[in-house]
Parts: structure tokens; C-alpha cells; sequence
């Protein structure tokens, strides 16, 4: 089964190469601490591999996503998104909407207005021991960190 894999960026603006900053720009990523939720295809894997040093990702599960959608979705005008303009637009509430999304029947873009992308707070109790500069596997944020994005995503709504 094909998954759906959250991206967060960790790090800002300052000494970015060129190739880099446009990639985060194509992934939507445009400023620290937001989040995108893509398909774990090909194209993805390589623009991730590409900004590893600069984002951490892993596989979301729905329950998760629900959450995202509900408490950070924004609609254009920094209008958050209600159940019921789901309701009225695409004739699903949030429960519905991301069972379809998991089946790849629907994706964000179908939701009329809303921003591809969620704005995140800082986890709350910090990032881990390890701080932003090292990777995931060695105790830091930076990387792969396949289910734990879960956890990460609740602290930081």
C-alpha cells in the first residue's frame, strides 16, 4: 500500500544554496516549522533526499492528518477551515475526506481555497536532545523518522 508522507521544515532562510531554497520552494515549504503532506512517490523521495539536511519526514497516519486538517487547515484570508464549508464544498465531512485521501481518490487540492500547506507551531517541550543540527538517527531532528512524525505533528499543533 501506497503511503502519504509529512515533511516539516526545521531550519530557516540564512546560507541556503540556490538548489536548495527552490526545492523547499517546490515542495512548499516556504518558511520554518510548516508542514506538507505528499504522496511517497519517486519525484518526492528525490526532492527529500535533496533537502534532508534542512527538513525531518516520515509516513502520517490519518488519525494524525484528521487532526492537521481540522485544527491547522487555513482556507485563503487565514480563515481557518470549518466542518461545515467541508460539508457545503466537497459533500464530506473531515472523517470522510481523509479516508478518501489515504485511498488516493481525493487530495488537498479538491478542498476549494485551501492553502496546500500547514503552519506549525514549535514542539511543545523542544525539539530532541539531540538539537537541529544532527540527524534523527542520532538522537537530533533532521531526517527520516518514518511513524515517530506522528508524535512530532501532535506536539507542534
Amino acid at each position: 500500500m501506497n503511503k502519504r508522507i509529512s515533511i516539516i521544515r526545521i531550519k530557516g532562510e540564512t546560507k541556503l544554496k540556490r538548489t536548495i531554497k527552490q526545492t523547499l520552494l517546490l515542495l512548499r515549504l516556504y518558511k520554518k516549522h510548516t508542514c506538507v503532506v505528499v504522496p511517497n512517490n519517486p519525484n518526492y523521495v528525490g526532492m527529500i533526499t535533496k533537502v534532508k539536511d534542512y527538513v525531518t519526514w516520515g509516513e502520517i497516519d490519518s488519525e494524525t492528518f484528521k487532526l492537521l486538517l481540522e485544527k491547522k487547515g487555513k482556507l485563503a484570508g487565514k480563515k481557518p477551515l470549518t466542518a461545515e464549508y467541508l460539508k457545503e464544498k466537497t459533500k464530506f465531512t473531515f472523517d470522510e475526506f481523509v479516508k478518501q485521501f489515504f485511498d488516493f481518490k481525493k487530495e488537498l487540492k479538491d478542498i476549494p481555497g485551501l492553502k496546500p500547506f500547514f503552519r506549525l507551531n514549535p514542539p511543545v517541550k523542544g525539539f530532541e536532545r539531540g538539537g537541529i543540527k544532527k540527524p534523527f538517527s542520532l538522537g537530533g531532528v533532521l531526517g527520516y523518522r518514518k511513524e515517530k512524525i506522528n508524535d512530532l505533528i501532535k506536539r507542534m499543533i
